[in-house]
């Protein structure tokens, strides 16, 4: 471990969308200019090759490995993420039984150099009282962004005396918007980003993204993250309208598709079509110039890479915060275009017809062209922020340090 004053533990939450973030984190706080903490990151045996892996340019970050709890009911043995569970239902006894590391982890900051504060996940509430125990100062990290947070404060302190899931309602607070039942799933975590690639070879689909800008074809990707769970027969219709669209795409799934769409589809859409079932570098993806349009489930994440890169969303939401996420970019932003459902609900299934003509639209059509020329000004701000020294977000964390060191 480097030596330093000062001493940051953070402890993400064991999902791809919360630990990623976090472990960005980390890199940021060892560019700080002035103070240059000693960073320590906890994390579970399952988990620590990825986070190795993507911390291994910064080796002076040291990982620490607490030992999984074993013999939850209905968590199958092995299982350390949320991105392994075999059905989200199975979110909350998976969060619950991450307390089980609270005495291994108060045992094992005891032996640790004195820290300065920590940042943990909302999820891992009970660092909250580790955290009083040695008299830490801690933070908490949330990974959805506070327009969805706002809204959601709003319809609880009114709720709308309706029935129905799908009605539109006004709220007080927000009268410029309106929302449904539906937009409010109290379920599962959505907070999804694909893993980075580590092979330092060039994959496959960067050659395939490579010749589609120099035929000057531009290419829709298509990612859901890694906890959507969509059915067969929506990941067909999906498939259809993909082809009916004629656009190019790259769309990354977990699912081997020949068992769900047949072999044939391949063949039909070789040309212009590639489907990947290795993790990607979602953000070398979007960064690269043949990409002009990302049809996404609305994850907090990729919604934010999305923006910064400046790339177009075809927001179609499926659980959580995703519909907030998906009003946020269609509607107050105006960097996007909206799937919509048979029945006007998170949950609903989704046509191939209209999914060509959504997909048309994001890619060819005035809304799209409207959506392009936003996100590339809202783009610009978000570099903006991140500008080392002068950027909004520097100076927040330099108010972190003030405050904290």
């Amino acid at each position: 471990m480097r030596i330093s004053s000062h001493h940051v533990v953070l402890f993400p939450y064991m999902s791809k969308g919360h630990t990623i973030p976090l472990l960005q984190f980390a890199r940021l706080l060892l560019r700080h200019r002035r103070k240059q903490p000693t960073i320590t990151v906890f994390t579970t045996p399952k988990n620590q090759p990825f986070v190795s892996d993507f911390l291994s340019d910064t080796p002076e970050i040291n990982v620490i490995s607490l030992p999984f709890p074993e013999n939850i009911s209905g968590i199958p043995p092995g299982v350390e993420s949320t991105d392994t569970l075999p059905s989200m239902s199975l979110f909350v006894p998976f969060t619950r039984a991450t307390k089980l590391l609270q005495p291994l982890f108060e045992e094992t900051l005891k032996n640790l150099p004195e820290v300065s504060f920590m940042v943990t996940d909302g999820f891992l509430w009970w660092t909250s009282a580790s955290a009083t125990k040695f008299k830490i100062p801690r933070l908490v990290f949330f990974g959805w962004n506070s327009y969805s947070s706002a809204v959601s404060i709003a319809a609880l302190k009114r709720r709308p005396d309706i029935e129905s899931q799908t009605e539109p309602v006004t709220l007080h607070d927000f009268p410029w918007i309106r929302v449904t039942k539906s937009d409010f799933d109290n379920g599962t975590d959505p907070k999804q980003s694909d893993p980075p690639n580590t092979d330092h070879a060039k994959p496959a689909w960067i050659h395939w993204l490579d010749r589609k800008r120099e035929e000057g074809r531009p290419v829709l990707y298509v990612a859901f993250g890694t906890q959507a769970e969509i059915s067969n027969k929506q990941l067909k219709e999906l498939a259809l309208g993909l082809e009916d669209s004629k656009v190019n795409f790259l769309w990354v799934t977990r699912k081997d598709m020949g068992d769900i769409i047949g072999e044939e589809f391949k063949d039909r859409v070789s040309e212009n079509g590639l489907i990947v079932r290795d993790w990607v570098d979602q953000w070398e993806i979007l960064s690269h110039e043949s990409v002009k349009g990302f049809l996404s489930h609305c994850g907090w994440n990729s919604a934010q890479e999305s923006i910064c890169i400046g790339v177009p969303l075809l927001a179609w939401p499926m659980m959580a915060e995703q519909p907030l996420n998906a009003k946020m970019v269609v509607e107050e932003i105006k960097v996007g275009v909206r799937v919509e459902t048979e029945d006007g609900s998170a949950q609903g299934f989704v046509t191939r017809e209209e999914l060509s003509r959504k997909i048309q639209e994001v890619m060819e059509g005035e809304t799209g062209k409207l959506a392009r020329k936003n996100v590339k000004e809202y783009s610009k701000m978000a570099k903006a922020a991140l500008v080392q020294g002068t950027g909004s977000s520097w100076k927040n964390l330099d108010l972190i340090f003030e405050k904290f060191m």
